[in-house]
């Protein structure tokens, strides 16, 4: 990932993603991604965690959320929104690439609204790939960018094929 964003603009960022959340709920937009009971989600660049509480309920108890952040602040409201929820099932990752996870231990990766900030994206879809399952899915998206440029960026080094196009999300299929 690019270097955290300064306290003040992270602050200002995770409040107006609660208006945003308001009128679009995270849920619905995980929907897309057919994440099931007993899933492992990493949630790549969770920022101040919007997808964590929704992920967590889908996968149940018995699964597990990962979430990961260059910022220290992203980790801590991550880390509030699970205490406060007594969501047993979320891990979080301080880092600004690797996951430290093992080889093919992950279901789905949310990749959302970070792939235009990354200071390494090809080193970061390496690592996302090493950690997903054998046909698991890349979820993606960015505002920041346009549907060729997303294609182009995560199929052509050969990791993903595009599986479908949803209203929101891009899904990717890993392979091997």
């Amino acid at each position: 990932m690019g270097k955290p964003e300064p306290n003040f603009h992270f602050k200002l960022m995770s409040f107006s993603y609660k208006f945003r959340d308001i009128f679009s709920p995270r849920k619905n937009i995980l929907k897309e991604v057919g994440i099931k009971a007993g899933f492992h989600v990493l949630d790549y660049g969770c920022g101040p965690g919007s997808y964590i509480a929704a992920a967590a309920e889908l996968v149940g108890k018995s699964g597990k959320i990962y979430a990961l952040d260059i910022h220290p602040l992203a980790i801590q409201m991550v880390q509030n929104i699970a205490s406060k929820k007594r969501l047993t099932n979320v891990k979080t990752i301080c880092s600004d690439c690797r996951t430290g996870l093992p080889d093919s231990s992950v279901d789905v990766v949310l990749l959302y609204d970070i792939f235009h900030d990354l200071n390494d994206p090809n080193g970061v879809i390496e690592e996302l790939h090493r950690v997903l399952k054998p046909e698991g899915i890349l979820s993606f998206s960015d505002h920041h960018m346009k549907e060729d440029e997303i294609l182009s960026k995560i199929t052509s080094n050969g990791l993903f094929r595009l599986l479908k196009k949803g209203r929101k999300t891009y899904s990717f299929l890993k392979k091997e």
